[in-house]
């Protein structure tokens, strides 16, 4: 039995990891913990849980630069674990609507592609009261 397969399974049972990997295939982007948590509006102990444990499926790689750790997509190879991700892939758009609206502003506070920004920010209040 593959305990990746099922460790995803698990993971992606829970609606915040579901809808944080959503945005991650959507998005085509890597996220850290601050922009993931301005996004969905969790605390950093559960986002960081939750990034850890997509991690640990097999289903995000993080990397350090600088202060940051940036979570991104894993290529995946087997044929019944990119079944599964084109599953969460091809949820409905409209279930994730407002949490891809508050990640795209996010994601407009990046300089040179860069987080430099950290969560609940006054800057992030002010662009999400601008939108």
């Amino acid at each position: 039995m593959d305990e990746k397969y099922i460790d995803a399974l698990k993971a992606l049972a829970e609606p915040n990891r579901l809808r944080l990997f959503w945005l991650l295939l959507h998005i085509d982007q890597r996220i850290t913990v601050a922009e993931a948590m301005d996004v969905t509006g969790d605390t950093q102990y559960n986002v960081s849980r939750n990034l850890k444990m997509l991690y640990k499926a097999g289903l995000l790689t993080p990397t350090k630069q600088g202060k940051w750790v940036y979570y991104t997509l894993n290529e995946q190879q087997a044929k019944h674990c990119q079944a599964l991700v084109d599953s969460v892939r091809f949820l409905p758009d409209e279930d994730f609507s407002e949490v891809m609206k508050f990640c795209l502003i996010r994601l407009s506070m990046r300089v040179n592609g860069e987080c430099v920004v950290g969560a609940n920010s006054d800057e992030w209040e002010f662009a999400v009261s601008q939108a």
